[in-house]
């Protein structure tokens, strides 16, 4: 590491190796090349075998990644054209076929297919590590299915849910994004080899006319790099709308992943859930008893990163003048690259923590009791009722009593006493000790919190995974804190 100069922190921090790798200059160049061979290979084998030999293809294969860095540098220094250098590059090292290397192509011919391939492998990397999350998280929602819990609307108490449910909404959005991946997949196809301004010009001039070659020449082309697809039509490149609606895909999992952060700090706030904590990790430089939950910070604010990417693309797309202008090209070898380092991010640092997730059952029961009683006026109301009692008899002594209880947790810091009030009260039918009983069993006030959890398990999480059970992989990159 040079370290006098600025470093990618998504490289030298945060990412895998093998998102690091896909965009890496080696990857980038020996991509390049790939594109170059299977279009010699395809128009060989269509017929140009007068300019093109076996023995030309043999040697370029030879070569494929062995990458004259050195060459290619100095060559664009003088040129000032990054493709061209690597043409020039790519023919130093095979001067037998030198002559037709980028025959009839563009440089957007090796750009664009190569971004477009680089682009699915990545969004392979990116799909598995989204089936390992969501088998986490359907590991947790299993476990916990059923430990009752406070339930929270505008961040205040609501009635009581449990562990395992609430995590069941987080890990639908997650099967959303994995849904919206899987589409992506299918819009993510070759450019093919359609020529300067996707009219296809000098291919037709290559096979003299031949209509049909030229079109067996692009679906070959894009069949030989591993695409079963390409685009019907295009301008120079391949239409930008793509880039901006892989953007808003992988920020749609940006989203899901802050939206669990940050209702993890807010329950590590509360003492009742906390991401994993190392043996020897530090909280705080000055406090040594905290417990802070850095992770969950972190993908916040990398997660941030990668939503507010999205303009920019957006930007880009409606700025493309006719079949193309060149104010794409700076931004882009930017921000794809981030986008999906951003997304290997968030995913590395998610799996991390839903890989060990701490709960804290008797914390979760000291909040929930702490406001139960409160939620269980309804059912006590509804109790007195059928014991006789009038029912807006009743409820006006139970609005009393409640309000002068929240009186006595808010203003004095003391426990709430709802309950004691009520069983002291003539009124009340039932004594303090049959109020307890009432609200004892906390799994009550849950609803179908457990029964949805399984239900969704079984019939919405278990299928997705059968389908990518062979995604599945127990061995995470650590995470430094």
């Amino acid at each position: 590491m040079n370290r006098n100069i600025y470093q990618e922190p998504l490289v030298s921090r945060y990412t895998s190796k093998d998102m690091q790798y896909l965009f890496s200059e080696q990857n980038k160049f020996s991509t390049w090349r790939q594109c170059w061979i299977a279009l010699a290979e395809a128009q060989f084998e269509l017929g140009l075998t007068e300019i093109i030999s076996a023995d030309m293809l043999d040697e370029m294969r030879a070569v494929a990644n062995d990458i004259n860095f050195e060459v290619a540098e100095q060559r664009e220094k003088e040129i000032r054209h990054d493709v061209m250098a690597h043409v020039y590059a790519f023919g130093r090292q095979c001067p037998t076929a030198e002559p037709i290397i980028h025959l009839g192509a563009t440089s957007q011919f090796v750009g664009c297919n190569a971004d477009l391939l680089t682009q699915k492998k990545a969004l392979a990397l990116i799909k598995k590590a989204l089936v390992n999350l969501i088998r986490n998280l359907r590991d947790f929602c299993s476990k916990y299915k059923s430990l009752a819990t406070l339930g929270y609307t505008h961040y205040q108490p609501a009635q009581p849910t449990t562990v395992g449910k609430r995590n069941t909404l987080y890990l639908q959005d997650l099967l959303m994004d994995l849904d919206y991946i899987e589409h992506l997949e299918r819009q993510v196809k070759a450019r093919g080899a359609k020529g300067t301004v996707g009219t296809q010009a000098t291919f037709i001039e290559l096979f003299k006319g031949d209509h049909e070659k030229v079109r067996k020449l692009d679906k070959l082309v894009a069949l030989k790099l591993g695409f079963s697809d390409v685009f019907a039509v295009t301008g120079q490149t391949y239409t930008r709308k793509l880039d901006m609606k892989t953007a808003e895909t992988l920020a749609g999992i940006g989203a899901s992943a802050h939206k669990f952060a940050v209702d993890l700090r807010l329950l590590s706030n509360l003492k009742v859930q906390e991401e994993p904590f190392a043996k020897n990790q530090v909280g705080s430089s000055a406090m040594a008893y905290k417990r802070n939950p850095m992770r969950a910070e972190r993908m916040t604010g990398l997660s941030r990163k990668l939503m507010g990417l999205t303009a920019d693309f957006g930007s880009t797309y409606v700025n493309q003048w006719f079949e193309r202008t060149l104010d794409d090209s700076a931004i882009r070898r930017m921000d794809i690259p981030q986008a999906f380092l951003l997304t290997d991010a968030v995913l590395k640092l998610f799996l991390n923590i839903t890989d060990g997730m701490v709960v804290f059952p008797k914390q979760i029961e000291r909040h929930l009791l702490q406001e139960l009683p409160f939620m269980a006026t309804e059912k006590i109301l509804m109790m007195c009722v059928e014991s006789g009692k009038s029912r807006q008899a009743i409820h006006e002594i139970i609005k009393i009593h409640s309000l002068a209880a929240g009186r006595v947790v808010k203003e004095e810091g003391r426990d709430n006493d709802l309950l004691t009030r009520l069983g002291n009260d003539p009124a009340i039918p039932f004594s303090q000790a049959e109020l307890l009983d009432m609200v004892a069993e906390t799994g009550q006030f849950t609803g179908r919190a457990m029964e949805q959890t399984e239900e969704f398990i079984a019939e919405t999480v278990e299928p997705v995974l059968e389908k990518y059970r062979h995604l599945l992989d127990d061995s995470h990159e650590d995470i430094a804190v």
